[in-house]
């Protein structure tokens, strides 16, 4: 499918690599529908409001290794949707360990830069894709809300499990190898406890505590990071923890969250606390990944596998993982 002859895509997820596949190809003319089951865009460069506060309770930073990814973030940057947060966090001994390194954030929470991209797509949200069926003259989904949509290839960015779920759900039968490959990618989970507080956190400046441990990941204060004007803490669990106390009720998972946040910080938050939410990532830090940064099966009706766990890990790859899988269906490197 040559790109001197736009055609028609759906792309399955609106996190940072189907918007960025989407993008490239909408601006080579092709038509293209986005499809997502969540209330907005971003996937997991996610922020939430509760009560008062905003809070980013997925991806918390990115940082920038190579060229291409640079070239995106300075223009979302001169776009004024991202900007450098800091270059270095608090450690699990609460002292600063600055290394140089630029780590950057949403100006107004990580969903701005995907909320810039998606700006003049076509970009359904809340809707939940039921069936992937192949045809004759291409692929056709239908969402749960009676929605159908039709394309001519098909880009499927959600986490391997679902996407290999939703790609089979109408008896399209992969190749084995394809399928071996794709089922070999892996994830951990992550709880992520958002609270809002009465005052000021404990969390150190930049407004982050990168542990990286059990049974705390993260600790960061969403108002010294910059994005809500309340006090408000996000707390991730490692995955161990977070496997553990998966389907642990959400107020038993607030309270311990808060209690082990709080022996970090070295300070009793639950006498503080105004109001929770509880964030569940099934599928959050890639274990095993697809060493390509795309998965490219069919050439008559091509579908596309693409996202974090393709090539390189986290926001930097999810990105790159897009730009190559437009690419791939326009028929040149991006």
């Amino acid at each position: 499918m040559p790109a001197s002859q736009p055609g028609s895509c759906l792309v399955v997820g609106a996190g940072i690599s189907g918007l960025l596949a989407a993008r490239g190809l909408h601006d080579a003319g092709w038509r293209v529908t986005v499809v997502d089951k969540a209330r907005g865009v971003g996937g997991r460069m996610a922020t939430r409001r509760v009560g008062s506060g905003n809070f980013d309770h997925g991806a918390q930073f990115f940082t920038v290794r190579s060229e291409r990814f640079a070239q995106l973030v300075e223009e979302w940057t001169a776009a004024g949707v991202v900007e450098e947060w800091s270059r270095g966090f608090a450690g699990p001994d609460g002292e600063p360990r600055a290394d140089g390194h630029p780590r950057y954030r949403g100006t107004r929470g990580m969903t701005s830069a995907p909320k810039h991209l998606a700006h003049g797509l076509d970009v359904r949200t809340g809707e939940r894709v039921v069936t992937v069926r192949h045809r004759q003259d291409g692929w056709e989904m239908a969402c749960e809300s009676g929605l159908r949509v039709s394309g001519t290839a098909l880009v499927m960015t959600p986490p391997a499990p679902q996407a290999l779920a939703l790609v089979e759900s109408g008896g399209y039968e992969l190749p084995a190898e394809e399928r071996r490959q794709l089922a070999k990618i892996s994830y951990d989970p992550c709880l992520a406890l958002m609270a809002v507080l009465d005052g000021p956190t404990g969390v150190p400046e930049p407004g982050g505590v990168q542990i990286k441990g059990e049974p705390l990941d993260w600790i960061g204060d969403n108002r010294r990071k910059g994005i809500s004007e309340t006090p408000g803490i996000t707390v991730h669990a490692g995955p161990e923890w977070s496997r553990d106390h998966f389907d642990a009720p959400d107020d038993e998972v607030a309270s311990s969250l808060l209690a082990l946040a709080g022996d970090q910080l070295e300070a009793d938050l639950s006498p503080r606390v105004v109001e929770t939410s509880l964030a569940r990532w099934r599928y959050s830090w890639v274990t095993g990944s697809h060493e390509e940064p795309f998965l490219a099966i069919s050439e008559d009706h091509p579908l596309v596998f693409a996202g974090d766990a393709f090539g390189q890990p986290k926001v930097e790859g999810a990105a790159l993982s897009g730009l190559a899988a437009a690419g791939h269906l326009l028929g040149r490197d991006v």
